[in-house]
């Protein structure tokens, strides 16, 4: 089974890309989805954050407050990397495990945070979405509400366009129009399939 990383900068639009690729048929796992399951109440990683950030994340619920854990996340690099030492290798553990029951000749997996987590190794090809990154901040803006200086905040977190793009197998600009988007997506459908079948 051929795996292809997709990863790209906050508002690149890989969740645009992930859903092209379901539309052909191609099983995709997002990683954001698997850590939100994780992140529910009663899982053992929203026990061992809160354990680690204090009660204070959690809502009156007790489900993860994740505005009150960006916050404090983005302001601290060390905290930062206490959430993710709790959260990535659950994340990683969950996404092998779905890798092994896939179907068909190839698989995506969407992984914002695959070039920081150092877990290149973990896919066969690296699938960049990229766009400018003016382009990413309006969008993030647009869709989520925050403020542009708290989407920076999150980019500088992030690797760099540049070190992305220098990871990258393979690239997709979004930075257009849909058709444009399908069409590459289609052409890169096609590739992968014939690199599996070989």
């Amino acid at each position: 089974m051929l795996v292809v990383g997709l990863t790209g900068g906050i508002g690149a639009g890989k969740s645009t890309v992930a859903r092209m690729f379901a539309a052909r048929g191609v099983e995709v796992f997002e990683a954001d989805e698997v850590a939100h399951r994780l992140l529910e109440p009663g899982q053992p990683a929203l026990k061992a954050v809160a354990r680690a950030f204090g009660s204070d994340i959690l809502g009156a619920d007790g489900r993860l407050d994740r505005a009150a854990l960006r916050r404090r996340v983005f302001a601290e690099s060390k905290a930062r990397k206490r959430l993710e030492g709790i959260v990535h290798p659950l994340v990683y553990a969950e996404l092998a495990r779905l890798v092994l029951g896939a179907a068909g000749s190839y698989c995506v997996l969407s992984v914002p945070l695959l070039l920081e987590t150092g877990r290149r190794r973990f896919v066969d090809r690296l699938l960049v979405v990229d766009c400018p990154e003016s382009l990413q901040i309006e969008r993030v803006v647009r869709r989520s509400g925050l403020r542009p200086e708290e989407v920076r905040a999150i980019m500088a977190a992030q690797v760099s366009r540049s070190e992305r793009l220098a990871a990258a197998d393979d690239v997709i600009v979004n930075a257009a129009d849909t058709a444009g988007l399908e069409a590459e997506v289609d052409a890169l459908h096609r590739r992968y399939s014939l690199l599996a079948a070989a």
